[in-house]
């Protein structure tokens, strides 16, 4: 039976109030603190002149505070709007005029005179213990998007505050467990996945941010039984000498699920290798929840390159160009519909959403005579050389798979006669190679028209921890560096970090 997400944890506080449901660099969190906190933090709002429905806008790291700045909008009727710590001033500012938030908890929008709430866990002894009448918003999250296809906007959910705590969220995710939650909870998935995951029965272990070591000893040290990844946690996970990366240590994983971006081949393997395909599932979808396909390892490795056949209602379409249907095995933009009612409504932005309530992503991709959905890149980072079509993921992948590179993007640079051609930067983080050794390593992969023709290497991540980049934004880096260091096969050239 669904409950408000209010009263789903203030259940939880009475029935269980001594469970631990956080585990973060501060200690342990019972239900029952968690509750008392979100009650302080309601009231607080309501005073502030939080009404249902509002969206508060959230801007903390990956702690408790986070957890229960959440629990505390949900319980004052509100809706979460979650925006990354590591956003501009000038990003928050443009974020908060579309969002128009009622408050903010954390970081300051920027907009004057708007109510913030520096630490939701500085409200001790202000606020009755008794909890606000139980009320709920008619949209329960409404995270923004990456921004790495373009604008960030907001993402609002149409679904209410309103869940059955004795069904899983999904059919790939457990209904009780450990959870080690390592990306930034203000990123769409893992947002998703952790609070439904507390709603349900999981206690989540929080990291302050990846690290592949402190990943291993968590997983060690607290038995963690499901963990969401993303390729580039993946990677840097298999990098590990192999005595420190022993199985052993991750016995108690009983399902490790990733997404976020493409996962090249290679690194696939090895993560299955390593961990079990059948421990390892990986599900295709996007903040709108329109849709979603999911694929196991061991079908994986059967189907190599494959994210999976459509679940959860999900049917797909692949259209050409001109809006037709493409034929099976014929590449063209990928279409998703799941219901007769849209999962989302935007803020900032149309939907791309037909009247038949086809949606799409803008990815590219075809399927198979099974149904099962592959996929190349995105059709607005599609690099148009001399009428070919080149898809960054695939010189990405080629970059990646060598040893001293942490990460790679590559993207279109206009030409004069071609019209664009291929430009990538590469993160060789403390390894000792120079441009001429990878641009050999990548030309013995690649055929010339895929090969960068300019090649920067840098000492930085060139993703977030949710995996995401804006190959726009690198774009306008390299243009912005030192074209004779960008291009002098020195190694680490320094640059600014796209945000």
């Amino acid at each position: 039976m669904r409950r408000s997400i209010s009263k789903i944890f203030a259940d939880a506080a009475r029935d269980t109030p001594d469970c631990i449901v956080v585990t973060d660099a501060a200690g342990d969190l019972t239900a029952a603190a968690l509750d008392a906190a979100a009650t302080r933090l309601a009231w607080e709002l309501i005073a502030r002149g939080v009404r249902r429905d509002d969206l508060v806008t959230i801007t903390l790291p990956n702690t408790r505070a986070f957890i229960v700045a959440c629990v505390g909008t949900w319980r004052a009727g509100a809706t979460p709007q979650p925006v990354a710590i590591d956003r501009s001033p000038g990003q928050r500012l443009a974020i908060a005029r579309v969002a128009r938030p009622s408050a903010a908890i954390g970081a300051p929008t920027g907009i004057s005179g708007m109510p913030t709430i520096d630490d939701p866990l500085a409200l001790e002894g202000r606020y009755p213990s008794t909890a606000p009448p139980d009320s709920y918003a008619a949209s329960w999250k409404a995270p923004t998007s990456s921004g790495s296809t373009g604008s960030p906007k907001l993402v609002v959910a149409t679904g209410p505050a309103l869940f059955d705590p004795t069904r899983p969220a999904a059919e790939f995710l457990p209904l009780a467990g450990v959870q080690l939650v390592s990306g930034p909870l203000s990123h769409s998935a893992v947002f998703t996945y952790a609070m439904r995951g507390l709603m349900t029965g999981h206690r989540l272990v929080v990291l302050p941010r990846f690290d592949e070591r402190a990943w291993l000893d968590a997983v060690e040290r607290h038995a963690v039984t499901w963990a969401l990844l993303v390729p580039t946690m993946m990677r840097r996970l298999l990098r590990l000498p192999e005595a420190e990366r022993s199985v052993a240590r991750v016995r108690s994983i009983e399902t490790v699920l990733h997404m976020g971006a493409p996962c090249a081949p290679d690194l696939k393997r090895g993560f299955l290798a390593w961990l079990g395909p059948e421990r390892v599932v990986e599900v295709y979808a996007g903040s709108e929840s329109n849709g979603l396909t999911l694929v196991r390892g061991d079908e994986w490795l059967r189907h190599p390159g494959t994210v999976g056949r459509p679940v959860g209602g999900t049917e797909i379409l692949i259209r050409r160009s001109d809006g037709s249907p493409a034929a099976v095995g014929e590449a063209g933009e990928v279409w998703m519909r799941r219901g007769t009612e849209s999962a989302y409504r935007y803020l900032g932005a149309a939907s791309a959403r037909d009247d038949d309530g086809w949606d799409t992503l803008r990815d590219i991709g075809h399927v198979d005579e099974e149904g099962r959905l592959y996929l190349r890149d995105r059709s607005d980072d599609v690099i148009v050389r001399g009428g070919e079509k080149i898809y960054p993921a695939e010189v990405e992948a080629v970059l990646e798979a060598h040893p001293a590179v942490r990460g790679a993007v590559a993207f279109g640079v206009p030409h004069p006669e071609l019209g664009a051609v291929v430009a990538a930067v590469a993160d060789i983080a403390g390894a000792d190679i120079d441009e001429r050794e990878l641009r050999a390593w990548a030309a013995e992969r690649l055929d010339p028209a895929r090969r960068p023709c300019t090649l920067t290497l840098v000492r930085q991540a060139v993703r977030n921890d949710a995996g995401k980049t804006s190959r726009a934004a690198w774009r306008e880096a390299c243009r912005s560096a030192d074209g004779s260091a960008s291009r002098s096969g020195a190694s680490g050239v320094a640059m600014s970090a796209p945000r």
